[in-house]
Parts: structure tokens; sequence; C-alpha cells
């Protein structure tokens, strides 16, 4: 009987893996998009005309939402160490990272272990991490204290034009 009351104690505390898939993701993003193009593993959508992507490599459990901000040769140097700054204090799960000349918010995880709302979340932190590059450079409204005197909060006014969508 203390075998049986024991391993029901301890039901609650054992974890049940979401095992996230590409049906999920897709059920994920074409209910949160305005529009979508693509198939399982590669999708382009948008949110509030904002456009992301997302990727998965299921053999290696890998997955990616990305959205294009901007022509990377186009941002000057302090803009560029200000998205590095941001990396550290207000990206947080997304990071402002050049790729094929162009300037993207990215969130990258393990594909299996992502949950529905780890999920959602990413796509929030990805758009708010486009819209606010230049300004508050922030993916949510938690961050974290600007580094002390090795830098400063960004030039609100150095805005870099966005680049054209994909």
């Amino acid at each position: 009987m203390r075998k049986v009351i024991f391993i029901l104690c301890l039901l609650p505390l054992i974890s049940f893996g979401q095992e996230m898939n590409n049906d999920k993701l897709n059920e994920i993003y074409t209910t949160l998009s305005d529009s979508i193009q693509g198939n399982n593993g590669a999708w382009q959508f948008f949110v509030n005309d904002v456009q992301l992507a997302s990727f998965t490599d299921t053999n290696h459990n890998r997955m990616r939402i990305i959205s294009p901000i901007v022509e990377a040769n186009t941002l000057d140097d302090d803009l560029l160490k200000a998205a590095l700054v941001a990396n550290f204090h207000t990206a947080l799960d997304v990071k402002y990272a050049v790729s094929e000349g162009i300037l993207w918010a990215v969130f990258i995880h393990p594909l299996k272990e992502l949950t529905d709302h780890q999920v959602k979340d990413a796509i929030s932190q990805v758009y708010h991490a486009n819209v606010n590059f230049g300004t508050t450079f922030a993916s949510t409204s938690l961050t974290f204290p600007w580094a002390g005197s090795e830098t400063k909060e960004p030039d609100k006014k150095k805005k870099a034009s966005k680049t054209k969508k994909i």
C-alpha cells in the first residue's frame, strides 16, 4: 500500500513531454498568422504585416523562427553595437544575427522539447524584436538593466530603413 501511495504522490512531478512536431507547428502558425505559405518544415507567414519564416530539421531536432529586419550594409557601427548589447539585455530568447547580408531576429531551439506556449512566445518575441529594432530593441516588456559605462541606451532616432520582404 505504501508503494502505491508513494507512486501516486510522484505522478504530479513526472513531466509528460510535449513532443512538438511539424504538424503542431503548422497548426500554431496557421492560427496566429495573418497569412501563411509553405508546408511542414518550411513556412513563411505574416503577423501584423511583419514577415516571419520557420524552418525545421526533424533529423537533428532543431527549429528556427526568423524575421528579416534590414540589409546589414545599411547599418552604422552604433546600431550594430546596440543590437549586440540588446542580445544581452532586451532581446531575451531572440537574438539579432546577420546572415546573407540581412540582419535578422532569430529564435533557435530544439524542436521536440518545445511546448505550444513556447512557440507562441517565440513568435511574439521575434515579431517584437523586429518592430523594436532601432528603438528599444526589446523582444518583450521584460528588460535587463543596460550595462553600466561600457554602453548607453541606443539613440532612438537612428532607426534603419526596413529591408524588402523575402
